[in-house]
């Protein structure tokens, strides 16, 4: 993407997040039913937290989707929802590693804050990709502060319901997403 066209590659975003989804789902143990709910959950409360964003300007800002994303439910891109699971599982991860599950709250602040290190990298980058875009290209506190308490919320359901953690390829993806945007944001 860096030497060749950046934007052919940004159409190919989609994919690359379904990869990733994928890479991660098959090394879950989604042993009982409230595993799976767990995730549909995470999935919708992110599809409404950002519909909620896209059409009434709450939570996150006033920003609309580009095309790189694919089809979308009122205004949000289904991989929008399955970002979140995606973002939700691995910085979950990586808490409870980090913090050994000794403790639920301080796993779900880093959480949290490991989620919104990923926003930080992704939004300077995000209109050049046409992921997404805030009104007058500038991104607004709101949006930060929308991630962290929905991140919060988020990462509270995921380690309440999910008692095996999984971390070697969540540390994998994660620092990926990371260099990534933030190797796009250097040009």
């Amino acid at each position: 993407m860096l030497f060749y066209d950046l934007d052919f590659f940004a159409g190919f975003t989609s994919i690359n997040l379904l990869l990733m989804s994928i890479i991660l789902f098959s090394n879950f143990k989604l042993k009982y039913k409230y595993n799976i709910l767990c995730l549909f959950l995470i999935f919708l409360i992110g599809m409404v937290a950002e519909s909620l964003g896209v059409n009434y300007a709450l939570i996150f800002g006033d920003y609309e989707y580009g095309k790189n994303l694919g089809f979308k439910i009122l205004g949000v891109p289904i991989l929008i929802g399955v970002n979140w699971v995606l973002l939700t599982a691995i910085s979950g991860n990586i808490a409870a590693f980090l913090t050994k599950s000794k403790s639920v709250t301080l796993t779900v602040i880093i959480g949290a804050l490991l989620m919104l290190v990923i926003d930080f990298v992704m939004e300077p980058i995000a209109p050049k990709l046409d992921m997404w875009r805030f009104e007058n290209l500038i991104v607004p506190h709101s949006n930060y502060i929308g991630w962290l308490i929905i991140g919060l919320f988020t990462q509270i359901i995921y380690n309440l319901l999910f008692q095996e953690k999984e971390t070697i390829v969540s540390v994998n993806l994660y620092t990926a997403f990371f260099l990534f945007f933030s190797l796009l944001n250097l040009i």
